[in-house]
């Protein structure tokens, strides 16, 4: 079964942390109905959703992703690098401990699941400036078990690794060659977002196609000659708080 958690809009996300953007009003009704076109998405892909309460007090909570990072053997409860978002951790925690058991980063480390890359048995974690060497370290130490081999990539430009790089196929990633080098991740091969569309990098692999947004079509085009199957999901008002396809879900097998 697969399955995907996920979190309702912040009524509150207008207070949203923001790092390498400016503030833009957002819409929450808007944002709202953008985020229940991508929960069918993922349904329509044979997704059972859940879907956690709103938190009105912690505007980035939507973005569950960077609270967690789910693994075959293991969830691992992540140290957001704002501590502002540090208590959207709690509930994430409570509904993945029915699935796996917990694995929590402790401080000093800090690490947003954003920068969290899985490609199979080799984790990478962006350099960021909410992720540290220190988590690369707690996980590698953590998860040596499974056979997990955690490695650190220097990130620039942006906010988190995967607004760098996403998997989108077994053996094929989508990367932005100017926010990180695709020679750090041995035996893949990379497709390059068009040069106009920097933040094109970001997919959710479903394994039939992927979710997508529909602000970059020249990569869009890129892919759909490639063969792929697109899901076309607006985010433009999640996109205002920096959040992006991959940060409104996290998805797994049980």
């Amino acid at each position: 079964m697969k399955f995907a958690i996920t979190r309702e809009v912040s009524s509150s996300i207008n207070q949203c942390q923001l790092t390498h953007m400016q503030r833009e009003p957002i819409d929450v009704a808007r944002a709202r109905a953008q985020h229940a076109a991508y929960i069918a998405a993922l349904e329509k892909h044979g997704f059972q959703v859940e879907m956690l309460p709103e938190a009105p007090d912690l505007p980035d909570s939507v973005f569950v992703e960077d609270t967690a990072v789910v693994l075959p053997e293991v969830a691992v409860i992540t140290n957001p690098g704002a501590d502002s978002r540090k208590p959207e951790r709690d509930a994430v925690a409570a509904a993945l401990r029915r699935y796996r058991p917990l694995l929590e980063i402790k401080p000093p480390a800090t690490v947003d699941g954003g920068d969290v890359l899985v490609l199979d048995k080799d984790i990478y974690v962006g350099l960021s400036t909410r992720s540290n060497a220190e988590a690369v370290r707690q996980m590698q130490d953590g998860l040596a078990q499974w056979g997990y081999r955690v490695h650190g990539v220097p990130v620039k430009g942006c906010l988190h690794l995967k607004s760098a790089v996403t998997r989108i196929a077994p053996r094929m990633l989508l990367l932005n060659p100017d926010w990180v080098s695709p020679d750090a991740f041995g035996g893949f091969s990379a497709l390059f977002v068009h040069p106009d569309e920097p933040y094109a990098a970001n997919a959710v692999w479903l394994g039939d196609a992927l979710i997508y947004q529909p602000a970059f079509p020249k990569t869009a085009e890129i892919l759909r000659k490639e063969g792929f199957q697109l899901e076309m999901v607006d985010v433009s008002e999640l996109a205002k708080a920096e959040g992006a396809v991959t940060c409104c879900s996290l998805i797994f097998e049980a």
